[in-house]
């Protein structure tokens, strides 16, 4: 049976080809979704247009679309469980991680409801004989594209402070995780949220996205995701003149001074490298480690490696799942053996699990690497899987150096005692997040995105809502 998809104000099943997700831990066939036709896609555009534009949403008090947010977020909370199992099944997150990412995304429309009753304009101070006030408006119609790594997190991340601003907001997620995003539109419309100003397009990026993103009603385009799709939908905002929010990949330097406490700092690279099975856009993959405490610190990663529960993402025992699909395996495998013919040595991993249906399941040990210096391209490029180059450093300026010379600048770990030292290195390291002895904990509340090739603009926090609002400034005369 084909699932349907919310468009066009209604739930339709789509006329386009059948998209068939699979759950990588054990390779069967989790659901069977009709995606829109190019027809289809701009009927759902031309509604949410509509939507958008109706006084009844538009005009609606801050503290009254506020009260449809909670709605929202309290029908996420009944329905944690729901999705928590939906993204198990489709990118083979572990329960309790779902669990925590569902209960995240709840989080997050309250986050937004706050901010959308309490969030204030501005009255510039007057420069003539007038009172000047600066408003901020919706754009229409924002198309929101997610990623399979954290269909939960990153889809509240954008609907919820898009709605807060005013907007309708079409959701095309990852064709690999479609059911979470589905859910999430269920519970909009059990909360009373008006049709058309939620609507999911299911399918891939290379037809139903780029589809999406060149309809003139869409007025804004937020996208996480890989770079070289970024930098395409760059493009094409560019070429439409619209703006456009792009949070991107990342080879995140964690670093480990010899001054650290190693329990500790080892602890936090095995959370910020293999939580999620390195499906992260923040994940630490490149650890520099201070050469004196270099082997002390390879030891200790190894030795808790092994300790790690490779299993099916359900069982309560589990530590990391699969990775979220057998392409992305082979993907991850051809980094190790690329590593290997570089010289590289695997101190942990470096195969599948023999314990497990491997010919099933999409299952990897995770894998430490040393011996390659940072111009290898494994310690270069984005792997997005869990697998950790250790790199030496001799001094600060030297660590500097190396930390920074790589495209992306997403985020950074430090770990030392010395607060000033960690302080200078968080200055110097371009990044748009640096942890300072912890590593991947994330705010709400907080500002997010990245440097150089980690992306456009910033998610989260204050700014998160205004992202999604454009600016306008009224002169009223005096004299």
């Amino acid at each position: 049976m084909r699932l349907s998809f919310p468009a066009s104000g209604g739930w339709i099943t789509g006329s386009g080809p059948t998209l068939k997700t699979v759950n990588p831990a054990t390779g069967t066939i989790t659901a069977e979704i009709g995606t829109p036709t190019a027809s289809e896609v701009a009927a759902a555009c031309e509604a949410a247009l509509q939507a958008a534009r109706q006084p009844a949403w538009r005009r609606l008090k801050p503290h009254q679309r506020a009260a449809m947010l909670h709605r929202i977020a309290d029908e996420l909370t009944r329905e944690g469980e729901t999705l928590a199992h939906l993204q198990m099944v489709e990118n083979g997150k572990s329960l309790k991680e779902c669990r925590a990412q569902a209960a995240s995304a709840a989080a997050t429309f309250r986050y937004y409801a706050a901010v959308c009753e309490t969030l204030e304009a501005a009255m510039p101070p007057s420069r003539g004989e007038y009172v000047n006030f600066t408003l901020h408006q919706p754009y229409g119609v924002v198309a929101a594209i997610t990623p399979w790594n954290s269909p939960l997190t990153m889809e509240a991340q954008k609907v919820a402070p898009a709605l807060a601003a005013g907007n309708a907001v079409i959701l095309k997620p990852s064709e690999l995780t479609t059911l979470p995003g589905l859910e999430l539109a269920r519970v909009c419309e059990r909360a009373g949220l008006p049709p058309g100003l939620m609507s999911v397009l299911p399918g891939h990026g290379r037809d139903v996205g780029a589809t999406l993103l060149n309809h003139p009603a869409i007025g804004m385009i937020s996208f996480t995701g890989g770079t070289a799709t970024g930098r395409m939908i760059a493009e094409t905002a560019a070429r439409r003149l619209i703006p456009t929010a792009l949070e991107l990949g990342g080879k995140s330097p964690h670093i480990i001074f010899d001054d650290a406490d190693l329990d500790a700092a080892c602890a936090g690279v095995l959370d910020g490298i293999f939580e999620g099975m390195g499906q992260s856009c923040v994940a630490g993959s490149r650890l520099f480690v201070q050469r004196g405490a270099h082997d002390a610190v390879v030891a200790r990663l190894c030795e808790a490696v092994r300790k790690l529960r490779i299993g099916t993402p359900d069982a309560v025992d589990t530590d990391l799942g699969p990775l979220a699909s057998m392409a992305h395996r082979e993907r991850v495998e051809g980094y190790v053996a690329l590593a290997r013919n570089d010289g590289g040595r695997i101190a942990a991993g470096g195969k599948r699990p023999d314990h497990l249906d491997c010919e099933r399941g999409a299952y990897y040990l995770p894998t430490i690497i040393t011996g390659l210096s940072n111009e290898a391209r494994v310690c270069r490029e984005e792997i997005f899987g869990p697998v950790l180059c250790v790199i030496p450093f001799d001094n600060e300026a030297d660590l500097v150096r190396q930390a920074n010379d790589t495209v992306y600048g997403l985020a950074c770990g430090i770990w030392s005692p010395d607060f000033k030292r960690a302080w200078r290195v968080a200055e110097a390291i371009e990044a748009g997040t640096v942890w300072i002895n912890t590593y991947k904990q994330l705010s709400i509340a907080a500002p997010f995105g990245g440097f150089k090739e980690s992306g456009l603009g910033r998610e989260k926090g204050l700014t998160g809502l205004r992202l999604y609002q454009q600016t306008k400034s009224i002169y009223i005369a005096t004299a």
